[in-house]
């Protein structure tokens, strides 16, 4: 039966001509068209349920305040409305088919929604699909509106939804990190500038430092979400509200807040605002900013993980698959190498957004369906890349303890945290000559009678070296060793 069904087919009529299609399906003429048109992506704007929810969301809001000016009859008004409610839940997702890739300004998505959304409530009322003389797509359900106000204003409403989902997994990621810089916070290790040995910290303050710093970008996300409460809907074709009754644009951002749970607001100048499309720019900035962190930490894990036996070895990620076809029990860090090719791809899709953005002309932004797909994938794959990283990889971490005691009890930038104390051409001389003879620092030191045993061993606590305590006697004995030790312009050491 279902086979047969398929088989069937309905007219339907635009200012082209008429086109058949499908018995079964939701969607009408324009979609059709549009279906035909752009076969391009062979993506869905189903892919991004948000994106259709918030479509409903406008479209709910549109019919109850034509129903509040008396621009639209109960009886329609009602059906519209359920069958939005409907949409906004998640029924008939599949029925948005047009693909994400599409000419016209999001006149195919819009029309999508209106066919689906009449359909729908035309079969509540018990009428047949395509019979549009009782509730027609444009005249009823798209009334007071065009695309130029709805297809921005669910762009902008499902760019607030999708990132909430972003920003949980963000935090979530962050815990991460800061959880493991408590369980890594007395394990000393050897930092590292340009790839050279720095000097001492702790692994924990590493760690941290992750966490520390995709908090900053979840306040930068979160900014660049509320400039996304400025709407233009009510702007109609180009901003002069064109075809809304008097009262529409008070009355449809009313309940657009209400329907969302958003605090969205009208735009000052309906005008720019319809040919505006900036703050794609900051909101697509912001996620570009967390993608390279994110691939900069995934580096960084690869290179404090890197061996096990020829390389840093610091850090053991957790092993997740084989890593050759070939070489027998090698693995790979296959997770963080997926991280850092998200970030590549939201790169990507911000110099897309940037150069549509750019090629707007006049009263309209005829590229933001390109804007909008850019957006919501960066926002998929970011919120997806942040919880593999955390449940595959992060939250697995150990560290390599022994190997990292032993590197730092043999490196020489514990120097140093002496140099105030002997003077920084004495700290310099000893740093050469312990890394041309492969001696300890400790041992020189104290051979060459700077410090005694005692001394040295306050100097060079862990906490000290990792700047988790003050170091006062250092610093009164720098002011002691001031006037009588020079300081040497060349350094074994380096200053980066």
């Amino acid at each position: 039966m279902a086979d047969y069904l398929a088989t069937l087919t309905r007219t339907e009529t635009d200012s082209l001509g008429s086109v058949e299609v499908p018995t079964t399906a939701y969607w009408g003429v324009h979609t059709a068209r549009a279906l035909e048109n752009f076969p391009i992506s062979r993506r869905p704007i189903s892919v991004y349920p948000d994106f259709v929810k918030a479509f409903a969301c406008v479209k709910q809001a549109a019919v109850r305040a034509n129903l509040e000016i008396g621009a639209l009859d109960e009886q329609k008004a009602t059906y519209i409305d359920r069958a939005c409610e409907e949409i906004k839940g998640g029924a008939l997702i599949d029925q948005f088919v047009v693909g994400v890739v599409q000419g016209g300004a999001g006149t195919s998505t819009n029309m999508n929604a209106n066919e689906v959304i009449t359909n729908r409530a035309l079969e509540m009322a018990g009428h047949p699909k395509g019979d549009y003389a009782f509730i027609n797509p444009n005249d009823h359900t798209n009334r007071s509106q065009s695309t130029n106000d709805t297809y921005p204003t669910a762009i902008k409403i499902a760019l607030v939804f999708s990132i909430r989902h972003l920003l949980e997994e963000l935090e979530l990621l962050a815990s991460s990190f800061e959880s493991k810089g408590k369980e890594f916070s007395s394990i000393l290790k050897v930092g590292r500038t340009q790839l050279q040995d720095a000097v001492p910290m702790t692994l924990g303050q590493e760690f941290n430092a992750f966490g520390v710093t995709l908090r900053e970008d979840l306040d930068r996300l979160q900014e660049a979400v509320e400039l996304l409460y400025e709407v233009n809907m009510g702007a109609t074709a180009i901003g002069t509200g064109i075809n809304a009754a008097v009262g529409y644009k008070e009355a449809v951002i009313k309940h657009l807040r209400e329907v969302t749970g958003i605090p969205l607001e009208t735009a000052g100048d309906l005008i720019e605002s319809t040919s505006d499309t900036g703050v794609f720019v900051t909101f697509s900035g912001a996620l570009k900013r967390l993608g390279l962190k994110l691939s900069k930490i995934s580096n960084d894990l690869r290179l404090l993980s890197s061996g096990p036996q020829a390389g840093l070895g610091e850090i053991n990620l957790p092993a997740r698959q084989a890593g050759s076809s070939i070489m027998p029990g090698k693995v790979n860090p296959v997770i963080p190498e997926a991280v850092s090719q998200v970030a590549y791809n939201v790169a990507g899709a911000d110099v897309t957004v940037s150069m549509a953005v750019e090629a707007g002309q006049l009263q309209l932004n005829a590229f933001e369906p390109i804007i909008a797909h850019s957006l919501f994938q960066s926002i998929t794959w970011l919120e997806r890349a942040c919880k593999t990283l955390r449940v595959n990889c992060v939250d697995g971490i150990t560290a390599n303890e022994t190997h990292l005691a032993d590197t730092v009890a043999r490196s020489v930038t514990v120097i140093t945290a002496l140099a105030p104390v002997i003077g920084y051409a004495e700290a310099a001389k000893l740093a050469k000559e312990a890394l041309a003879n492969n001696e300890p620092i400790r041992d020189l030191v104290v051979a060459r009678d700077l410090l005694d045993a005692d001394e040295l061993e306050e100097l060079l606590q862990p906490a000290k070296l990792a700047g988790l305590a003050p170091d006062t006697d250092a610093v009164r004995e720098a002011h002691k060793v001031s006037d009588r030790s020079e300081v040497d312009s060349t350094s074994a050491l380096g200053e980066g």
